[in-house]
């Protein structure tokens, strides 16, 4: 038994859908145990299964309050939970094997080369030590900075307390907090917070190869001369199209939102010009999975939550701590689309061709997760009913790993949590890779050359 046990090896999609269904397992019985409870309050075995999915899968929507009825405890293991999941499981096993000391076999160096989608083995076990230090980093910063805003309010201990969790929350892209039940809302004209969070959202969403490309050039740059069109025309064509997809979305997201909710008291209406572009620019950034709010999302205008719908859907960038279809799978489909209407046979960018392989993953990754997004929303809308468009920004939210509600989360009946549950699980290993996890087979030709036929589309 034990020696087939040792032949059993896991593809890297295997490694991710077993490995966070542990994790999620695992932290659902430490959410169980008594001392993880508030005195008073009483977790259901559906309430820590929902907990611990949303915070291994870096979501944000909660049964419950996490500040009241969580201990400390509770806290942390809800703070791991999300460092887990934002991080991955490649990249944290990686780290533990290097904190033992073990030796990173080539298989493993594979499972890293697969899971960043990288072209080249060399220098990978220094790439994983750089992206954690750099994310350490970068969430030590942003504590830091959290700090001046919440240890005066809230106690240095206290107040420290929350500004970890929120820099790690909103690296990983998770959305949750421990600040009270408006998320956000107290903080809408505190550019501080603001900024703050909404540069460890980007930072997290933007994917780890885009750091490893960005800073390897600018090293390189610095090196020599420095000119900003050499820069930018040095950089690999991925990291131009994250990086590009992801400006344009934010700026169109922030522009629409601000015009239709300049006048609506409920959101950003009672606020100074200054607070109404910051608060709409949060509300742009944070539908990219995020899941933190500075303005309450049930009161958002029908137009303006559809965008968000929109916004959340699409999500952050491949390889990185955000969910969502991602920024360059979109954006693959446009250049697709913009070829097609320019009459080329090739899909150009930059002087590049790209490969016709990564636009059929674009579609089969679109077309998969819009149809878990239609089940789950038709399933939940039969079981909870309600507004449609309240259900569906809830699946999306879910789906995309967001974490953003409009009111519906908190009054969701078991039924609905196991909905929301299996939606988030799917959303963060991808539906992709649950699909070709129990696929065994690599993908290749079938070695016949079959005759071509035309036809009819649109």
């Amino acid at each position: 038994m034990k020696d087939k046990l040792k032949k059993i090896k896991f593809s890297t999609t295997q490694m991710i859908v077993f490995g966070f269904l542990a994790a999620i397992i695992l932290g659902t019985a430490l959410l169980m145990l008594p001392f993880a409870t508030r005195e008073g309050e009483t977790t259901k075995l559906v309430d820590a299964l929902f907990t611990a999915t949303t915070s291994i899968c870096v979501t944000g929507l909660t049964t419950v309050n996490t500040l009241s009825h969580w201990t400390t405890f509770g806290h942390i293991v809800i703070l791991i939970l999300i460092q887990f999941g934002g991080l991955g499981v490649i990249t944290f096993t990686t780290t533990i094997l290097l904190i033992m000391r073990k030796r990173i076999t080539l298989r493993e160096r594979l499972l890293i080369q697969e899971a960043y989608n990288l072209d080249t083995l060399r220098g990978l076990v220094r790439l994983t030590i750089k992206i954690m230090k750099g994310t350490f980093l970068v969430e030590g910063i942003g504590a830091l900075l959290y700090s001046f805003s919440f240890i005066p309010k809230y106690g240095f201990f206290s107040g420290l307390g929350r500004a970890i969790f929120n820099a790690v929350s909103a690296f990983c892209n998770a959305g949750m907090d421990i600040l009270g039940e408006v998320s956000l809302a107290d903080y809408v004209s505190d550019p501080l917070v603001n900024f703050t969070t909404m540069a460890l959202i980007i930072l997290g969403g933007i994917g780890f190869p885009v750091w490893w490309d960005v800073l390897e050039k600018l090293k390189k740059s610095f090196k020599e001369k420095f000119h900003l069109k050499t820069f930018l025309r040095s950089l690999r064509l991925h990291t131009k199209i994250a990086v590009g997809t992801t400006i344009i979305l934010i700026l169109t997201g922030t522009v629409v939102i601000f015009i239709m909710e300049y006048n609506n008291k409920g959101t950003i209406g009672n606020l100074g010009f200054g607070s109404k572009v910051m608060a709409s620019m949060f509300q742009s950034v944070t539908t990219r999975t995020a899941g933190f709010f500075t303005i309450p999302q049930e009161n958002l205008t029908s137009d303006s939550a559809f965008i968000s719908i929109v916004l959340m859907f699409i999500g952050g960038s491949p390889s990185g701590t955000a969910g969502g279809v991602k920024t360059v799978t979109i954006a693959m489909i446009f250049l697709a689309a913009i070829s097609i209407v320019k009459g080329k046979q090739d899909v150009e960018l930059h002087r590049r061709k790209i490969a016709d392989f990564y636009i059929k993953k674009a579609l089969a990754v679109i077309l998969v997760s819009a149809s878990v997004l239609f089940i789950s929303t038709i399933l939940l809308s039969v079981v909870e009913g309600g507004n449609f468009l309240d259900v569906m920004f809830e699946t999306t939210s879910a789906l995309a790993t967001v974490g953003l509600t409009r009111g519906i989360t908190p009054t969701l009946t078991t039924v609905g949590k196991v909905i929301i549950v299996i939606t988030m699980y799917l959303g963060r290993i991808g539906p992709m890779s649950m699909a070709l996890a129990f696929n065994l087979k690599s993908v290749k030709g079938n070695g016949k050359h079959l005759p071509e036929e035309n036809i009819s589309v649109g």
